[in-house]
C-alpha cells in the first residue's frame, strides 16, 4: 500500500480546480471591477500549479517548505480577490478568484502532515476566506467546516495509509528473513549440528581431554540449536530491538535464561549494549567458576527499568580479593561492563561470597517516549 495514489490525486484535482477557475473567470471577466488583475492573478495560479504538480510528482521535492509556501501563495490570490471583486460581490455568493482551487493547500498539508496539518491548514484558509469576505454567516460557517474536514479527511487517510505500508514492509521483511532462517537452519542441521553431536558423543566416550571437546562440541550444538529456533530479531520501524530475544541466543547446557513472556523492546544501541555485557559476565563465569559452574540469567521488565541478573553457583569470591585484584590493575573487564552500562545510565552490582557463587545486578532505567 502506498500513498502515491493520493498525490496523483492531488495534482489532477489542482489541475481540475485550475481549469474551473479559468471558466469562472472566462464567464464573469466583465463583471469583475478589475478584470485586468483577474487575468493576472489567474497566469499566477496558473504557474503555480504547474511548479506544484512537478514539486508533488517527485517525492524528493515533497517538503514541508513548499506545502507552507504553497499555503501563504494560495492565501494571498485568496485575498486578492478584495481588489478583484466590487464591494457587492464580495458581500454576495459571486466565486472569489482562487474557487474551489484554494483547497488545494489543505490536501497537501493532510497528506504532509497528517490530521494536525490538514486542520491547520484548513483553519488558515478559512479565517483567510471570512478576512477576504468582510463578514461570516452560515454559509462561511459551512465552507469552514468543509475545509477542516477535508484536512482532517485526508490527515487520516494519510497517516493510516503510512502505517499500513509499514506494518506491510515489516510483513515482507519477516517473511524474508524467517525463509532464509529455515533454508540454512536446513543446511546447518545436514552438515553442522551433526558433526557437532557426533563430536560430543565421541568426546563422552573417549573420557580425558576429549570428554572436554565433547563438552565443548554439545555446548556449540545447544547455542546453534537455540540461535537456529529463534525467531529472527529484525528491528521495528522505529529501531526497537527484543532483547530478551538477543538474551535468549546465549543459552547453553550451563547458562539458563529466563526472560518475560513478552517481547522487552529497547533501542537498538541500548539493547546491544545490554547484551554485550551479559555477554563480558558470562565469559567471566566462565573463566573464573569453571566450565562446569551453571550460571543463570534473569532478565525483568519492571516498567520504568530493566533488570538483569546473572549469577552462577561457582567458588564465590574470597574476602580481600577484589580490593587486591583492583591495586593490581586486574579488573579490566569489571571496569569494561560498568562502564556500558553507566553509559546507558543504570547501575551495576556485583555480590559475592565464598562457597556463594557471583551475582552481577544490572539496572538501566528505559527510555521516555
Amino acid at each position: 500500500m502506498s500513498i502515491e495514489p493520493l498525490w496523483r490525486a492531488t495534482i489532477l484535482f489542482r489541475v481540475v480546480a485550475l481549469a474551473f477557475a479559468v471558466i469562472i473567470v472566462a464567464v464573469n471577466s466583465d463583471a469583475y471591477q478589475r478584470g485586468d488583475l483577474a487575468w493576472i492573478a489567474l497566469g499566477a495560479m496558473t504557474l503555480w500549479t504547474a511548479f506544484t504538480s512537478y514539486c508533488y510528482a517527485k517525492p524528493a521535492y515533497r517538503r514541508k517548505l513548499v506545502a507552507i509556501a504553497d499555503l501563504v501563495l494560495t492565501s494571498a490570490l485568496q485575498l486578492s480577490s478584495v481588489f478583484i471583486l466590487s464591494t457587492d460581490q464580495l458581500h454576495s455568493s459571486f466565486p472569489t478568484i482562487t474557487t474551489v482551487w484554494t483547497c488545494g493547500p489543505v490536501i497537501v498539508a493532510g497528506a504532509l502532515g497528517g490530521r494536525f496539518g490538514g486542520l491547520l491548514a484548513g483553519g488558515i484558509l478559512s479565517v483567510v476566506n471570512v478576512v477576504t469576505r468582510g463578514f461570516f454567516d452560515a454559509d462561511m460557517g459551512r465552507d469552514a467546516v468543509l475545509l477542516l474536514g477535508l484536512g482532517f479527511l485526508i490527515g487520516q487517510v494519510s497517516a493510516t495509509t503510512r502505517q499500513s505500508a509499514e506494518r506491510l514492509s515489516r510483513a515482507l521483511q519477516l517473511e524474508a528473513a524467517t525463509a532464509e532462517r529455515e533454508r540454512l537452519a536446513r543446511s546447518i542441521h545436514d552438515g553442522v549440528l551433526q558433526v557437532l553431536a557426533r563430536v560430543s558423543r565421541r568426546g563422552a566416550e573417549l573420557g580425558g581431554e576429549d570428554a572436554e571437546l565433547g563438552r565443548l562440541a554439545a555446548e556449540q550444538e545447544h547455542a546453534l540449536r537455540a540461535l537456529v529456533a529463534a525467531a529472527p530479531t529484525t528491528e521495528t520501524s522505529d529501531n526497537m530491538v527484543d532483547l530478551s530475544m538477543l538474551l535468549t541466543l546465549r543459552a547453553t547446557p550451563t547458562v539458563q535464561i529466563s526472560v518475560p513472556a513478552s517481547a522487552v523492546l529497547l533501542p537498538a544501541f541500548m539493547a546491544e549494549e545490554i547484551n554485550a555485557v551479559v555477554g563480558e559476565a558470562l565469559s567471566n563465569a566462565d573463566q573464573h567458576a569453571g566450565p562446569s559452574a551453571r550460571v543463570w540469567v534473569l532478565l525483568e521488565d519492571l516498567g520504568g527499568e530493566i533488570a538483569v541478573s546473572i549469577r552462577d553457583d561457582g567458588p564465590g569470591i574470597a574476602p580481600g580479593r577484589l580490593a587486591t585484584a583492583q591495586a593490581q590493575g586486574r579488573m579490566g573487564v569489571a571496569k569494561s561492563m560498568r562502564g556500558r552500562v553507566m553509559d546507558l545510565g543504570g547501575e551495576i552490582e556485583l555480590k559475592s561470597e565464598p562457597n556463594m557463587g557471583t551475582e552481577w545486578e544490572i539496572r538501566v532505567p528505559r527510555p521516555r517516549a
